[in-house]
């Protein structure tokens, strides 16, 4: 196995920086889009909690927020979603291109779960009204939004809480 000079190997994907305010359009230069109605299918590269890669399409899972990867439980989230689309072919529906350009869709297992739904009964995501419409809030775990307080901040446009954390973390380092 071949390493870079910054560690990781040469076949490990490009760690990418999640704070809110360096958040850009992700990958643009290799995504591709797709306009609503569109459907794929294939095997799921997984980004982070809430977003996957099926066909060279970065897809955004509808309506919910997962933990960014430097949050608490981001990895976890990850991880999760990873082991929901391992091996499987999962289907995507577009219904949107959010504010980032990111395409939005419902995704589904090969047995008709939505991916959405499994991450919020795992705790690991949660519903977003402004754009699910509620569609998953019966599904939330008790106490997921004090877990994963600051997605539940972000919905909320409490982005000074994602500041101070910030802050602190930098702080750290």
């Amino acid at each position: 196995m071949f390493f870079h000079k910054n560690g990781r190997s040469k076949n490990t994907p490009p760690i990418r920086t999640t704070s809110y305010e360096n958040r850009q359009p992700f990958e643009a230069q290799s995504a591709q889009k797709k306009s609503i109605g569109t459907k794929l299918k294939g095997r799921a590269y997984v980004v982070d909690g809430d977003t996957v890669v099926i066909q060279k399409t970065q897809i955004r899972l509808f309506g919910v927020d997962a933990p960014e990867m430097d949050h608490p439980h981001g990895k976890n989230a990850k991880w999760a979603l990873i082991n929901l689309c391992k091996g499987k072919t999962i289907r995507a529906e577009v219904t949107e291109q959010d504010a980032y350009g990111r395409t939005v869709a419902k995704c589904y297992l090969q047995d008709g779960r939505d991916l959405s739904a499994e991450m919020v009964k795992l705790g690991l995501a949660i519903d977003w009204p402004k754009f699910s419409g509620g569609q998953y809030s019966s599904m939330e775990v008790p106490g997921v939004r004090k877990k994963l307080w600051l997605a539940d901040a972000r919905q909320k446009g409490r982005m000074h809480v994602w500041d101070q954390f910030n802050a602190k973390k930098n702080a750290k380092s």
